[in-house]
This record gives C-alpha cells, sequence and structure tokens, in this order.
C-alpha cells in the first residue's frame, strides 16, 4: 500500500513539524513513519536528520540576533566545535552496521525520552550555580555534537544545559543552541549525501510536510498549551520506545 504509507509518512511529518515548533520532539514521529516505508534504522534516522535540517537553519535564522557566546567562550568557538563533532557523529554512523545501529536505536529513543523529559519538567535554571570553565563547556559541546551526528535526539535540551551551566541566559541559550542544532546537521547532512543510504523520495516528503507543519506551529504558537504538547511526546517517546525494544529485542 504505497500511496497509504506515502500519504501517512507526510502526515506525520507534517505533525512532526508542528511539534518542533512548539516544544521538540518531530523525530518521535518521523523515524518510525520512515521505517514503515520498509527503510531499515540506520537508514531511516539520515533521511529524518536530512529531511529535518531545513527547518533547522530557517529556526536558527529567525532568532539569530539572540545569539552569542560567553566572555570566555566565544560563538565562533562553539559553532567549530559543534561542526567538527558533527561531523565525526555522522561518519561513525555509517561505519555503524545497520543491523549494530537497530539494536542500539531503542536505547538511544530511551535515552532521548528521558533528556526531554528531564528538560521539559524536572530541570530548573538556577543562576546561583557555579559556571562551567569554558574548556569544560567545550568538551561537553563536542560529546553533545558527536552524539548529535549519530543520532540527535534530545540535543536541543543538553545544549541547553550546557550554555546556560556556562554562563548564557536561558533566551540567548535557546537561540545559539537553535543555530549550533543546525551546525551540527549541517555537517552531517553534508556526509550523509554522499551515502548510498539517503531515500531521497521520503527525505522530499518529510521535509516539504515538515515545513508546511512547523509554519503551522509557529502560527499558533502562542494559542496551544506547551505543557500538554511536551506531556504527548514524552508519552510518544516511551510508546516509541517499547516498540522499538519489542522489535529489535524480542526472541
Amino acid at each position: 500500500m504505497p500511496g497509504f504509507v506515502d500519504a501517512l509518512l507526510a502526515a506525520a511529518s507534517f505533525v512532526a513539524g508542528f511539534q518542533n515548533a512548539l516544544a521538540g520532539g518531530g523525530s518521535f514521529l518521523t523515524l518510525p513513519a520512515l521505517l514503515l516505508t520498509g527503510l531499515d534504522s540506520r537508514a531511516a534516522n539520515i533521511a529524518s536528520t536530512i529531511a529535518l535540517f531545513p527547518a533547522q537553519v530557517a529556526t536558527g535564522f529567525v532568532g539569530r540576533q539572540h545569539a552569542g557566546g560567553t566572555h570566555s567562550l566565544k560563538l565562533s568557538s562553539l559553532f567549530i566545535v559543534s561542526l567538527i563533532g558533527g561531523a565525526v557523529g555522522a561518519i561513525v554512523l555509517l561505519g555503524t552496521p545497520p543491523q549494530i545501529f537497530a539494536s542500539l536505536l531503542p536505547w538511544l529513543v530511551l535515552f532521548t525520552t528521558l533528556v526531554f523529559a528531564w528538560g521539559s519538567f524536572f530541570r530548573r535554571a538556577d543562576s546561583t550555580r557555579k559556571r562551567l570553565a569554558p574548556a569544560d563547556a567545550g568538551v561537553m559541546q563536542f560529546a553533545i555534537s558527536v552524539y548529535g551526528g549519530y543520532f540527535g535526539g534530545g540535543i536541543g535540551i543538553l545544549m541547553l544545559a550546557v550554555l546556560t551551566l556556562a554562563g548564557l541566559t536561558l533566551r540567548n541559550s535557546a537561540a545559539t543552541k537553535n543555530i549550533l542544532a543546525a551546525v551540527i546537521n549541517s555537517s552531517a547532512v553534508a556526509i550523509f549525501a554522499f551515502s548510498r543510504d539517503v531515500a531521497w523520495k521520503q527525505v522530499a516528503v518529510v521535509a516539504v510536510a515538515a515545513i508546511a507543519g512547523g509554519q503551522l506551529g509557529a502560527y499558533v504558537l502562542n494559542r496551544v498549551n506547551e505543557q500538554a504538547m511536551r506531556i504527548c511526546i514524552v508519552l510518544m517517546g516511551v510508546a516509541l520506545t517499547i516498540g522499538l525494544f519489542v522489535r529489535y529485542h524480542s526472541t
């Protein structure tokens, strides 16, 4: 039923773009939808990364005026670290056999779900905490970038935590992490584009639908209950984690 699967992929991607504009977590929808098209888990992850990249660039561009580094950790340094880390993660992913990535995928989604839940409901900004040293923040950003190039789920929350601890305000941290997320995926996308594993048809469907959903999400941003959206995303993450464990780890 290729027509039905394509329509389902487009619908899931539209909602994913809508979600990302509001609270993030859109990959929880695009990943299983891409798996339904017949892609293996690694190819689905690659397709999702490429397809959602244009919306990340647009988001980072819109909020660029609020982005910046700290007095001792410049944005240009974070840019370079993120670019290199994203490339490393992408290369490692392409060198990972699909069956091994399939066994890792449930754990990656579980980690992403826990990170998203922590950042959405438990983490609190605290300006009285000791700030991270520039070297520590740089190392953490590199590690996040490698993870982002390899899988990517949850990097926004992880970067938000590091940047606020490094001394940025919450508003500036949010704008900066949007730019750095696009940078991380720019190097990953540049590498993935030369891979034979890219399913360009699915990429096109996801990209167009996600951009449309993102536009609608931006329009209704102040008209929906963001907390309810976050709860739904966590529940979807839990359901996807259980489904992936059943699919790839059942005996």
